[in-house]
């Protein structure tokens, strides 16, 4: 059994530089990791990966050849490496026996919510390879300030949820960041576990601007209530208890804690099988460390 991370989000939440940092703190706690990079636009990666899909097809050479824009090359970039799975099963194959896999994914949102391609590699090399995977979708924690920034945000979430059909954890990237366009209204734990969203419903309709779509977000809000499956964890990518934190998750997310792979797996799931991380006093840690409490208001009144 192989087991890994497929790292998607949208484009700047930080899934490159996300990567490289999970890929040195695997490292340091003994897992050997291979990084496949996906995006065939990425062409200035910080980390050395084990496989890039710029060996076998480029967005920049899909765009002169077949007159596409950023977009439409993307999809035929997924495309194309569907039809030649083969190529990356074989890439794959020399890393199974010890590593710990990273897919890199484009920022296309479409490729995740929309389109088979990319959910059809990866569930190919589910079946063929043995993995084990958690997609882990990256959020830009400040679009938090924005309350219809926030709304798109879960919906986007939802639907990559329902398409990929993985594992899956969401992640607010870049929390040390999270004031940097504006105090949030709430406390971090209304955003992170995405409760009553009537309280960000009433804030938003404050703006002018949305008014006309109230009954719009009211819907909208409602169906991500009504599924009840997003919720949020936070990271700092560059603050090491943050990290630790989410690779506990994700490995309770896929397995990992019990498969006893090797000694530093055992090791570190003592570790990672203790209470649930997603209580309110690792949440309010956080946001004592990175927000400015006291300009928050409380919607519990």
């Amino acid at each position: 059994m192989v087991f890994g991370q497929v790292v998607v989000g949208p484009p700047g939440s930080g899934k490159t530089t996300y990567c490289n940092g999970m890929s040195q703190f695997l490292n340091l706690i003994g897992r050997k990791v291979a990084v496949i990079n996906l995006d065939p636009a990425n062409d200035s990666l910080p980390y050395e990966c084990a496989v890039n899909i710029e060996d076998i097809v480029k967005l920049s050479d899909v765009m002169v050849e077949h007159s596409l824009g950023p977009n439409g090359g993307l999809v035929y970039c997924m495309d194309y490496l569907e039809k030649n799975i083969d190529w990356l099963q074989a890439k794959l194959e020399p890393l199974l026996k010890d590593h710990y896999l990273l897919f890199d994914f484009p920022g296309q949102v479409e490729l995740f919510f929309l389109h088979s391609n990319a959910k059809n590699v990866i569930m190919k090399l589910i079946k063929n390879l043995n993995l084990r995977l958690t997609a882990v979708h990256l959020i830009d924690a400040h679009l938090c300030s924005d309350p219809g920034k926030y709304i798109s945000a879960l919906l986007l979430s939802l639907s990559t949820m329902l398409h990929l059909e993985l594992p899956h954890i969401n992640v607010l990237s870049k929390i040390d960041l999270i004031e940097s366009y504006g105090r949030l209204a709430f406390n971090l734990d209304f955003y992170t576990d995405v409760q009553d969203l009537s309280y960000i419903q009433r804030h938003l309709d404050q703006d002018p601007r949305a008014a006309k779509y109230r009954k719009l977000t009211k819907e909208l809000c409602q169906v991500v209530e009504d599924f009840s499956l997003v919720n949020f964890t936070t990271l700092d990518i560059q603050d090491k208890e943050s990290v630790g934190n989410l690779v506990k998750l994700i490995d309770k997310s896929n397995g990992y804690i019990f498969a006893g792979i090797d000694a530093s797996a055992v090791e570190f799931s003592k570790i990672a099988v203790g209470p649930v991380d997603w209580d309110y006093y690792r949440v309010a840690a956080v946001q004592e460390k990175y927000m400015k409490n006291d300009e928050n208001i409380d919607y519990d009144g």
